[in-house]
């Protein structure tokens, strides 16, 4: 693709494909997404609608693959350079004899050879492009270069051949050689710049695909191996030496490191890891040496999701982008009736010079409108922010939730593995006089089964005294608690609450106890048989270290923090009061949270939900932005917008920042799009020589229409750069 109307024009094309459901093309990342109904049509006739139009299509995995795509990129650039360099080689001695040896003898022979392979050697493709658009009756850029540079080219050779038909007329056989070629040169210049800098837009990923090592050492009937990590299979264990890069996703089973996890989560600290520990593919070992079990390879690593999360991420388009594409699919008919009308006007009005200064006007209309300045805008900002998130670790699913983030006016944070470090720990277990040491094994065998969140710091406090029993059964409540069967007889675990709605009762030593670990702003569970409550369960969660401090910044930008909280109020009122948040609520059921999060919707705000688990996707699926922590669970992840990769909240003022700093760089993209155009096409056409005399030469016209695009990809990485 050459321009913003060819982003329209083969998103329209597919489209039109029988069994298309929708389609969108990124001119920025030349990238195109279709949802279509498999026995109706393929990806290869889609691919052959758009050969017919002069268009291409990568849809075969193999040569669609990164390492290809980028050898494609590669190979198509420096031709693009050679072009470029030799066009600005013949274009120099054209310009200075344009310039100051125009009346020299054989002076206009000599620019129309130096002419001639500027616009149909190096500028051939412009031709080519405006040809294959004109048989479908459609245009794009390559229809205004072409015209604007034919046009010129062929008034020139008819000047050079026979100059008495002006001469006669008593005007000027003047030749339009060196703008021809200048205007070819300025075009392919900014093409070669725009795609270097198109380049610099995916950076973010060009970095994350680096951080996977090539080879892997690893041990097959226990001697070692160097093999290629295609090769790698779930199980295989992998030797890390230091310094070393980590291959694939696994658990450590033998020796003690610390490994750098900053690529990945964007904290600076090293995190010491030993056996049973989680690593990461792309992070660096840095001083012992670790053996770890592949758990995940390949495609499934979570270098490898969050590279295909960022890249479907910079393809994706903001809400703004739907005017912009609409605007650039009529843009070019639009510029070549303005050119057309430009020439009529100068021809009826322009007096004895009226043609000449019609022909210079329709030309310079023609060159200087520039619609890939307007389809650059959008998407080159919205990949550099997104690239910009996954370097710090804030991983960012699509274009509408990086602008959404901006409007942000609260933001709803769960507890427990959000505020928290998520690894509670049990501060103390009372038993009932009446309770038995089976009641203990009964207790760690349904946390055993359990997966709340809570059961792990249960069974790790049981485990050295009780004993696993077979035959439990265990059936979880959704946000109230858990209940078991043992030898056809029923035991609950739960919160206060969920214990009272099954009208149990609970012995007075434990009353006792229950209001003083209440006091201690603990989270309180009780396990109960049918009939009496056995025991009651302290437990206690440290907060992060950054919690305060994001909530603080959170407060500064002029964000409401809010918390809900499905543990007990007294847990949630001192957790509020030690944060400095008003708005709180403790025992919020998933589908209460949900509905609170609603009801601060229907307010009239923007809400962003933060949270960790499966309790908290219902909430997540509701808000304007969601947020899930990268060490909470899969479904969390799936359905947020957002991952905080390191899960430190810290990182989400960081998000609201840069989806400000985005969308500020998306405005001043368009705006000088539009500017460029709205001032520059009427210049072009003359509206100033009434009044002062000035009319623009073409050559200025194809400098301008060049550095208009690269001016807005410029504008776009600028945000690589920003920490505020």
């Amino acid at each position: 693709m050459t321009c913003a109307a060819c982003a329209s024009s083969t998103q329209n094309i597919l489209q039109m494909v029988p069994g298309v459901l929708s389609a969108s093309v990124n001119y920025a990342n030349g990238k195109g997404t279709v949802e279509y109904l498999p026995e109706i049509t393929s990806p290869q006739e889609m691919k052959s609608a758009l050969e017919e139009i002069g268009y291409d299509m990568l849809v075969e995995e193999k040569e669609a693959s990164a390492e290809n795509l980028e050898h494609i990129r590669e190979k198509e650039y420096q031709k693009l350079r050679r072009q470029t360099l030799f066009s600005v080689a013949l274009s120099i001695p054209l310009v200075i004899i344009g310039m100051a040896f125009m009346h020299a003898p054989y002076a206009n022979l000599i620019m129309w050879v130096l002419a001639t392979p500027i616009l149909f050697i190096f500028g051939r493709r412009f031709f080519v492009g405006a040809w294959k658009q004109a048989r479908h009756r459609s245009a794009n850029m390559d229809t205004l270069v072409a015209l604007s540079t034919g046009i010129s080219y062929l008034f020139s050779v008819f000047n050079m051949l026979y100059p008495q038909f002006w001469e006669s007329r008593g005007l000027e056989a003047h030749v339009y050689f060196e703008a021809a070629g200048v205007i070819i040169t300025f075009i392919l210049l900014g093409k070669l710049l725009e795609a270097r800098a198109k380049g610099n837009t995916s950076g973010a990923i060009k970095k994350l695909m680096g951080l996977q090592p090539s080879t892997v050492t690893v041990f097959r009937n226990g001697l070692p191996s160097e093999i290629a990590i295609a090769d790698v299979q779930i199980d295989d264990i992998i030797l890390v030496k230091p310094g070393e890069r980590i291959a694939v996703d696994g658990e450590v089973t033998d020796g003690t490191s610390f490994v750098n996890e900053s690529m990945i989560s964007g904290e600076p600290i090293p995190v010491e890891k030993k056996a049973g520990e989680k690593v990461f593919a792309g992070t660096i070992n840095q001083k012992g040496s670790l053996r770890f079990r592949a758990q995940k390879v390949g495609k499934d690593t979570l270098l490898a999701h969050i590279i295909r999360t960022v890249e479907e991420a910079q393809g994706s388009k903001a809400p703004v982008q739907r005017l912009v594409d609409k605007i650039a699919g009529i843009f070019v008919p639009i510029v070549i009736a303005i050119a057309i009308i430009s020439f009529i006007a100068w021809l009826l009005f322009g007096g004895a010079n009226g043609f000449v200064y019609g022909l210079l006007a329709m030309v310079t209309v023609l060159v200087i409108a520039c619609p890939c300045a307007l389809g650059l805008a959008t998407p080159t900002a919205i990949m550099v922010g997104i690239g910009k998130g996954a370097e710090e670790g804030i991983l960012i699913k699509d274009a509408e939730s990086l602008e959404a983030a901006k409007q942000i006016d609260v933001v709803v944070l769960d507890k427990t593995g959000t505020i928290t470090e998520g690894k509670p720990e049990v501060t103390g277990i009372l038993w009932s006089s009446d309770a038995l040491p089976l009641h203990r094994d009964i207790l760690y065998g349904i946390e055993y089964r359990s997966e709340h969140p809570l059961a792990e710091a249960i069974t790790t406090a049981l485990s050295p005294v009780a004993t696993l029993l077979e035959g439990i059964e265990v059936e979880q409540v959704s946000g109230k608690g858990i209940e078991g069967t043992y030898l056809g007889k029923k035991y609950y675990i739960g919160n206060e609450a969920f214990i009272a709605s099954k009208d149990i009762d609970i012995p007075l030593e434990l009353e006792n106890q229950l209001a003083d670990e209440l006091d201690a702003a603990h989270t309180v569970t009780l396990c109960a048989d049918e009939k009496t409550a056995l025991c009651v369960i302290g437990i206690t969660d440290k907060m992060k270290p950054t919690s305060k401090e994001a909530i603080s910044q959170l407060k500064k930008m002029g964000v409401e923090v809010a918390i809900y909280t499905g543990d007990n109020e007294k847990v949630a009122t001192a957790l509020a009061a030690e944060l400095g948040v008003t708005h709180f609520k403790g025992n919020v059921l998933p589908e209460e949270k949900a509905a609170l999060v609603k009801q601060l919707q229907q307010e009239g705000k923007k809400v962003a939900m933060v949270g960790d688990g499966i309790n908290d996707s219902g909430a997540l699926a509701q808000a304007d932005v969601s947020i899930a922590m990268g060490k909470g669970s899969d479904i969390a992840m799936d359905v947020a917008k957002m991952t905080i990769i390191s899960s430190d909240l810290l990182k989400i003022p960081r998000a609201i920042t840069l989806s400000q700093a985005t969308v500020r760089t998306i405005r001043q993209n368009l705006f000088w799009a539009f500017i460029y155009n709205l001032i520059g096409i009427p210049i072009a056409a003359g509206v100033l020589y009434p009044v002062s005399g000035f009319l623009l030469n073409p050559m200025i016209a194809g400098a301008a229409m060049a550095l208009s695009s690269v001016s807005v990809v410029t504008n776009s990485l600028r945000l690589r750069g920003k920490r505020e």
